[in-house]
């Protein structure tokens, strides 16, 4: 609804309108910011910094002191790979190859070539005889999910995405030699009902689990292996079964069996009920959440496993909106499979922020006005759902998480509430609505950005840009006093769907600015931007901040432009660096 934007032909906000830039380098001021870049080694990172940023390789004496750091604290790598926790088993590459292409969608799934099918069937058997040199073992995960991803495109998927002719012969010569080495919960993944396979084998049919727990689950996953559909309670209750993970000192259920089914319901496309059930299974893991007194509250639903490619600007723009009482909570991990990309959790601690808050600790930043805004990390939120970190990057593929964790409220608000996501493909922005619509949250807002982020660009269309929604697709809703349609939950909303041009609101097109996984270089980028320094990166934090306020509906933003200069304001005064700062200190001085 283009009506609900109001460009200004006379609006520019990509020329200078300060009389001079906001520098602080003085050594003893507060906006000051400076912090070492180190490499793999936590040595120094030596290239050179533009921009007028000024970021030194060391903190001064008188940072260090009033952020309260010691030089132990400053050890941060500047690559967003460097985050990967070093525990985390390592998946077979050869095998996870494979799961790209077989492990995704009816119409995507890619089937294998001759060739690759006997490569990636023998890999998996010399594993199961402990025979593989110089590559690491194919683990459990990657058994269920790779197994599930062929039974599913067998029972159930498009004849074009079902077995190849190479991949049946390999499964000819491989599966009779497989079936005396793989364990039976992998057997039964693999022919469930020993029809698949023509051997005739009793172990699938016959397969129940081995406790209580497990029962459950293969009794749910032998529905989704058949390409079929669970409610909402069975899926919650599988969930609160199997979750957390087992630990040394705790037995759990099989990873197979939990990673075929997180993949095989994301390969079946997720019903709502489904979707519901991801989403909200988890909502008590800590008691009820606490309550911020404040008039507004954004939660902002970023992709977990962050941007490999672009400026990631939803921290920058959360400081901007904090400063006109526009208060946001950013949630998610350090680091995440597919992508392993830069993510905002990455970028505080890089700046010596506490990153491991409590949602009590998140409630008082949010409220206190020198901050009005808090990040929360999935670890300390919701432990359960954090556990599986290591088996999403074994199942390869996004599994239905990746959708609901965009969704949530770790903290509630006296005020009204609003979510924001991204989203990428196709079919997911209606269901992402759903959720926000089952929240209550009074407005819901899913963007199209880069990467599938959040964040709108700057950039012009390409003439060869793909099917489907472009980039700065923007879907939502919001709740108003007055309004013809009314929803069948009795909440009156306007719903909206658009596509935003930065040039229709005095933009000027540029490309978006390139980070390709380095931590500090996106923290350069945002922290010139809030420094008042004009350019790509200044562009698309206020066009975010300023066109999110008015889609939300926001007090005060009912005139986009009037949005758009009250965040150029928030910048260019110092305000919304100084919010930064003070919530880097703030946050560290929480035990």
């Amino acid at each position: 609804m283009k009506a609900l934007l109001n460009p200004q032909s006379s609006f520019s906000l990509s020329s200078p309108q300060i009389k001079r830039p906001l520098y602080f380098d003085g050594p003893s001021s507060s906006s000051c910011l400076r912090f070492p870049l180190t490499d793999f080694n936590n040595r120094p990172f030596r290239r050179k910094l533009t921009g007028g940023l000024k970021i030194k390789a060391v903190l001064d004496s008188a940072m260090m002191e009033q952020l309260g750091l010691k030089e132990s604290d400053i050890k941060n790598p500047a690559l967003s790979s460097t985050y990967r926790r070093s525990e985390i088993p390592k998946a077979n590459a050869t095998v996870l190859d494979a799961q790209a292409k077989v492990c995704t969608g009816p119409t995507q799934t890619k089937p294998l070539s001759e060739e690759q099918a006997f490569k990636v069937f023998d890999t998996i058997l010399r594993s199961a005889r402990g025979e593989l040199k110089d590559e690491e073992p194919v683990s459990k995960a990657q058994l269920g999910a790779f197994f599930a991803g062929m039974t599913i495109r067998a029972n159930a998927f498009p004849e074009e995405t079902q077995w190849s002719e190479g991949e049946k012969r390999a499964m000819d010569v491989f599966w009779p030699l497989l079936a005396r080495v793989l364990p039976p919960d992998v057997l039964f993944i693999a022919d469930p009902e020993g029809s698949l396979l023509g051997t005739g084998s009793s172990v699938g049919p016959n397969f129940v689990g081995n406790e209580t727990r497990e029962m459950r689950l293969v009794g749910a996953l032998r529905e989704v292996l058949a390409g079929g559909h669970l409610g909402y309670e069975e899926v919650k209750g599988v969930l609160r079964d199997v979750l957390p993970l087992a630990t040394e000192d705790s037995l759990g259920v099989s990873e197979s069996l939990l990673s075929a089914f997180l993949i095989g319901q994301r390969m079946n496309r997720e019903t709502d009920r489904e979707l519901k059930a991801y989403c909200l299974a988890f909502d008590d893991e800590l008691g009820a959440p606490p309550v911020a007194d404040v008039k507004s509250l954004t939660h902002y639903g970023e992709p977990y496993d962050g941007n490999t490619r672009f400026f990631r600007s939803t921290l920058f723009v959360a400081t901007v909106r904090a400063c006109y009482g526009e208060s946001s909570l950013l949630h998610g991990v350090e680091w995440m499979p597919p992508k392993g990309g830069v993510t905002e959790e990455q970028m505080l601690k890089f700046m010596g922020a506490n990153t491991s808050l409590s949602v009590h600790q998140a409630k008082e930043l949010i409220e206190d006005e020198k901050a009005g805004f808090a990040y929360l990390s999935l670890r300390e939120a919701r432990p359960s759902l954090y556990s599986v970190i290591g088996m999403r990057e074994h199942i390869k593929k996004r599994p239905p998480l990746a959708t609901t964790e965009k969704v949530q409220q770790f903290v509630r608000a006296t005020g009204k509430e609003a979510i924001v996501a991204g989203f990428y493909h196709e079919g997911y922005e209606e269901p992402l609505l759903m959720l926000m619509r089952r929240r209550g949250v009074h407005s819901g807002l899913v963007i199209k950005g880069e990467e599938g982020a959040l964040s709108m660009t700057t950039r012009v269309r390409a003439a060869s840009a793909s099917k489907g929604f472009p980039v700065n697709y923007c879907s939502g809703f919001r709740s108003l006093s007055s309004d013809t349609a009314l929803e069948a939950d009795g909440v009156s909303r306007q719903s909206f769907n658009l596509e935003v041009d930065a040039r229709d609101y005095g933009f000027e097109p540029t490309e978006t600015p390139r980070t390709d996984r380095s931590v500090s270089k996106n923290i350069e980028l945002g922290l010139a931007a809030l420094r008042g320094e004009k350019g790509a990166a200044y562009d698309r934090i206020v066009l975010n901040a300023g066109i999110v306020d008015h889609l939300l509906g926001c007090e005060g933003a009912e005139d986009v432009a009037v949005a758009m200069e009250r965040a150029k304001e928030a910048i260019d005064s110092g305000k919304a660096l100084k919010k930064l700062l003070n919530y880097i200190e703030m946050s560290r001085k929480m035990k």
